[in-house]
């Protein structure tokens, strides 16, 4: 059976604070205190527009059910997304080596989310943090993050920094721009950096800075992998160099909630790809063991 490490497990809802998504696909911006209804399809509404017949709901069953998929589809570890804080110790006694977990901490509250970071890490078990553009509206290289990369540096634990398009049409699309990355990595050198979802439609920038800095790596989710190699869907160069020169840079992101297939066929469609048997092992398993350390 082939074996996978998950970048993108979306938690079961019963670890996700019911107003989360509520919380950060809300307004951008400081609400008014009786803010008007928005429009219709508005916001995070369009992405039920642009992504038709997909859902971003966490998987139902709780996590005997997500271990059991796991399990039948040779998923040895995943990287747990949309879980509190307040559950990463409870999801590491409960599944010790299992899931991998990042947590999410507010750059404007200083040196108490370097603080809370490094409780999670030395008593939670938390391996890092996620940072989201996409939510905040505060671009990866906002220098309010910087106390949290450095800590993240001396705690010897990586960040995954979402870089892509967003399609939430009320706040600019480019948060997620590689190019924010970059101004990290310069300023790091010794983070260990994700670029979560890859950088799309930025493919050429994304390959070179992956190219560019060391510690730099990616992972493909939110992407149905089939795509990557369709002719014209931008990924050219993507594959092309995660076939040769990036094919130890590449780590995979299944994201089942919102692609709606199982893990089975989701890690079939990677098995398609027109990659070297070698890479699709790296992709697939190999370069996230190595990046996170497993084993």
């Amino acid at each position: 059976m082939t074996r996978v490490i998950d970048l993108e497990c979306y938690a079961p809802a019963s670890l996700s604070d019911p107003d989360y998504h509520a919380i950060e696909r809300g307004r951008p911006d400081t609400p008014f205190p009786e803010p008007l209804e928005r429009p219709e399809g508005y916001g995070f509404a369009n992405y039920q527009h642009v992504f038709r017949g997909t859902s971003s709901e966490s998987d139902d069953g709780g996590m005997e059910k997500l271990v059991a998929d796991m399990d039948r589809a040779g998923i040895e570890a995943g990287l747990l997304v949309g879980t509190r804080n307040s559950s990463i110790a409870q999801v590491h006694r409960d599944h010790p080596g299992r899931f991998l977990t990042l947590a999410v901490l507010d750059p404007r509250d200083g040196m108490r989310a370097v603080r809370e970071l490094e409780r999670l890490v030395r008593e939670d078990g938390a391996m890092g943090i996620r940072v989201n553009p996409l939510y905040t509206c505060v671009p990866a290289n906002d220098r309010r993050y910087y106390p949290l990369y450095a800590k993240c540096v001396e705690l010897d634990v990586p960040v995954r920094i979402y870089t892509s398009m967003n399609y939430a049409n009320d706040r600019p699309y480019d948060l997620g721009h590689p190019r924010y990355i970059d101004d990290v990595a310069i300023d790091f050198p010794e983070l260990r950096i994700i670029a979560g979802l890859s950088g799309w439609p930025w493919v050429a920038d994304m390959v070179g800075l992956l190219r560019r800095h060391p510690n730099l790596y990616c992972d493909t989710a939110a992407h149905r992998p089939r795509h990557f190699a369709t002719a014209g869907s931008g990924w050219e160069q993507f594959l092309q160099f995660g076939n040769t020169l990036l094919q130890d840079k590449i780590m995979v992101g299944l994201s089942r909630a919102l692609m709606g297939l199982s893990f089975e066929d989701l890690i079939a469609e990677y098995e398609n790809l027109p990659l070297k048997d070698s890479v699709i092992e790296k992709w697939l398993y190999h370069n996230a063991a190595r990046f996170f350390r497993i084993g």
